[in-house]
């Protein structure tokens, strides 16, 4: 058996070749513009993935949505009803499987739906958290920066003390 070299990350994209004279020498040539953005289908990881993918609807997978559907909808609220809607499903389908094994599919197909619901509402929070993550990120990204250039600036603090003082011995010992 042959092993293959392969790469964990993918090649960076043609046109890093733009910036090569750029990093060389910055006065030469001002930066080149990025790339315009991909509007349609891209390749990532050797999977297609459109630009504007939406979370589907859970009409168009044939379920019932037992939120209602409005653009400023209160989800810590709906989240809190849809987890109270499942236990209570969860409790009486401990009753039916005592009492009326024979029930139970019902149960069972409205706890899913409950899950299905609860997942749905989930998902459509991914953006949310994605920004805020992301807005996170840059955030520590500024504050270690900050953090390395106040530690530049005391570094040369104390050269520039080190050196001074060098300077006076430097001095005292030709005097002498």
């Amino acid at each position: 058996m042959v092993a293959m070299a392969t790469s964990a990350y993918p090649p960076p994209p043609p046109f890093y070749r733009l910036y090569k004279d750029y990093e060389q020498d910055p006065s030469s040539a001002p930066e080149p513009p990025p790339p315009p953005p991909i509007d349609q289908i891209y390749t990532t990881f050797g999977t297609d993935r459109k630009t504007n993918e939406l979370l589907p609807s859970l009409e168009s997978h044939n379920l019932r949505q037992l939120y209602p559907n409005s653009p400023n909808i209160d989800f810590k609220k709906e989240l809190r009803t849809l987890n109270r809607e499942l236990q209570l499903h969860i409790l009486e389908l401990a009753d039916i499987l005592v009492e009326r094994p024979s029930q139970y599919a019902r149960r069972v197909e409205d706890i899913s739906l409950i899950f299905s619901n609860l997942h749905h509402l989930l998902n459509s929070l991914r953006p949310h958290q994605a920004r805020a993550t992301l807005i996170h990120m840059l955030e520590s990204q500024i504050q270690r920066r900050k953090q390395a250039i106040e530690d530049i600036k005391q570094r040369r603090e104390e050269a520039q003390k080190l050196l001074g003082e060098s300077l006076l011995i430097l001095d005292g010992s030709q005097t002498n």
